[in-house]
């Protein structure tokens, strides 16, 4: 019976005779593309049902009720398996057909440039239509036109009249077939601005520049080294043997083809060192420098540290670059005049001795002068500072050419200088009166860049900064407790009074003491030497306070003159304790 009932409620095709889901097209669960093709099998399989009809009816006449209740229970279980089934398929092929509208709207701007190509074919078409339309207007109406006269005959042309053409007409083809394409192609073309993209700031990408960098100035820095070896004499018989044959080519006006010889015997060098020969040769011993290993994790602290190292490099580096660019501008400026004078009285004695000396005399001279300069007076200067500063006239002219920041501390300095002198002066006039002391007339004047001192730091009118720190020492506050970066660490001055230890932050407001620290010297229970990192300012050094109230010691540092901030804080927290004992044995 049950086989009776499945059979009439599902006359299609059972869920296993479904096609795979990736090998079926993309369609829905109610078309049907193989019906064509399933005609002649569902006709054997419905004769083969109405057989097996038959055998069940005479079966369910003898099996009873019971037999018929238990397969109804079955046939509910198989069509809700069946139900899921067709759920699955279903989901799958929304699944399917989402993925296919996804792609469809991927490749929309394909298809526009599709109709855009084919718009520009139909174009294209329709112009070579009107040219074959305009050729044949114009075949049309040349039968109109009068017959022209036949040419005159050709003139006998003789064998070598034709070879020579034939040769011209050869080169000229020849000519055309190696520069034609190029000739053709040359346009003037308006220049490109291309905009390199940036790499984003990575301590490892950093590192590895600064190393580049390093080992493309080798080459530079060691034939640098070996030039003033050779001039010091480090070796006296590699010295000895270039000084001879150096001198020996002036002489004989062979200098330049020494050193064109010196250039190619150099490359053949490299030539043999790139095809795997190990020639080394150097009058100074190279220092091989040990490499690190790179590593391949490295913690924020270490990554700071390799920033600010890397960091330090560069801006010396850059000091130096700088340094020497702003000399050799200073020089031709006339920036200082003594110095460029000897510049032009050299310059215009080379002019008229190349005007009037035949070169080959200048050059022997030249080529002499230069070969005892650098083996013979800078050895001896070298050797004797004392003469080379007084004597050696492009040192002291190198020497004494000052860059643009040393003519602006000068200029600075100067009038600092004059403001000073003129203060004095005022000063004279305006003294205070008699009976009134430098102190109690000071204690008004005491003033920060936010305001009054005692009004910045909410203190009384007596206490004031020490003469020792009138204008406080420039650190940055590290509170360790705090996690925000801006609260772990504060730029500002600090300041020493009597009872007192005030920090004045840089980014308070004006008439805010928010940001400001003020720490009384009775509750400090210990005060140290402290480095934070050697690239910052003063190599890092500073001062740690600890105190009741926080759980880590406070780091004042960055501080150039850190001895002289912890001598004075000491010596002060040392008789504020030593009053307070005084004044409370007991305790």
């Amino acid at each position: 019976m049950r086989r009776h009932l499945d059979r009439i409620r599902f006359r299609g095709q059972r869920r296993d005779e479904f096609l795979d889901l990736a090998e079926s097209p993309n369609t829905s669960d109610t078309e049907s593309t193989d019906d064509v093709g399933l005609k002649p099998q569902a006709s054997v399989r419905e004769s083969e049902e109405l057989r097996e009809v038959e055998g069940e009816q005479q079966g369910d006449a003898q099996a009873g009720p019971g037999s018929f209740s238990a397969a109804l229970q079955d046939d509910t279980k198989t069509d809700l398996n069946e139900v899921k089934g067709h759920l699955e398929i279903a989901l799958l092929e929304k699944h399917f057909l989402q993925e296919e509208l996804r792609k469809l709207k991927e490749e929309s701007n394909v298809e526009e440039l599709r109709q855009e190509l084919e718009k520009e074919r139909s174009r294209c078409l329709e112009l070579e239509q009107k040219v074959n339309d305009a050729l044949r207007s114009s075949l049309e109406d040349s039968p109109s036109l009068p017959p022209r006269a036949p040419p005159p005959p050709a003139p006998a042309v003789s064998s070598t009249d034709k070879q020579k053409d034939t040769l011209s007409d050869s080169c000229l083809k020849w000519l055309y077939d190696r520069f034609g394409v190029y000739i053709e192609d040359f346009r003037f073309q308006p220049e490109e601005h291309t905009v390199e993209t940036e790499e984003p700031l990575s301590a490892k990408r950093l590192t590895e520049n600064m190393r580049r960098l390093k080992r493309g100035f080798k080459p530079v820095t060691n034939f640098m080294r070996n030039l003033s070896a050779l001039s010091s004499w480090y070796s006296v018989y590699t010295s000895a043997i270039a000084f001879i044959v150096y001198m020996y080519a002036a002489c004989n006006g062979w200098a330049i083809p020494m050193f064109l010889f010196l250039a190619i015997l150099r490359l053949s060098l490299n030539y043999l060192i790139a095809r795997g020969w190990r020639i080394q040769w150097s009058i100074v011993p190279e220092v091989s420098e040990p490499v690190e290993p790179p590593k391949e994790e490295l913690t924020v602290s270490e990554k700071f540290q390799l920033v600010l190292d890397v960091a330090q490099k560069a801006q010396n580096l850059f000091g130096r670059m700088a340094n020497i660019l702003e000399k050799i501008k200073n020089l031709f400026m006339w920036v200082q005049p003594e110095l460029t004078q000897k510049l032009y009285v050299g310059l215009w004695l080379a002019f008229i001795s190349s005007c009037l000396l035949p070169y080959k005399l200048l050059g022997f001279i030249i080529g002499v002068y230069a070969g005892i300069k650098f083996f013979v007076i800078d050895f001896i200067f070298k050797s004797c500072p004392k003469l080379r500063q007084r004597y050696d006239t492009p040192f002291i002219i190198w020497t004494n050419l000052p860059t643009d920041l040393q003519l602006k501390e000068r200029s600075s300095n100067t009038m600092s200088r004059r403001v000073t002198a003129t203060g004095g002066r005022g000063s004279l006039g305006a003294a205070a009166p008699l009976g009134v002391g430098r102190d109690e007339d000071g204690g008004r004047n005491y003033s920060t860049k936010r305001g009054t001192f005692h009004e910045v730091f909410s203190l009384p009118e007596s206490e004031r900064p020490l003469s020792v720190c009138e204008n406080g020492w420039r650190c940055c506050l590290i509170n360790r407790d705090r996690k925000t970066p801006t609260d772990y660490i504060r730029n500002g001055v600090l300041y020493v009074t009597e009872s007192y230890l005030c920090f004045e932050s840089s980014s308070s407001r004006s008439g805010s003491s928010k940001r400001n620290k003020v720490i009384k010297l009775t509750e400090i229970t210990d005060i140290q030497k402290y480095k934070v990192l050697s690239v910052l300012p003063g190599s890092g050094m500073g001062i740690s306070i600890a105190t009741p109230t926080t759980q880590k010691p406070m780091v004042f540092g960055a501080m150039i003159h850190r001895d002289e901030a912890f001598d004075a804080i000491n010596a002060q927290y040392t008789k504020i304790n030593a009053m307070a004992t005084a004044a409370n044995p007991e305790t």
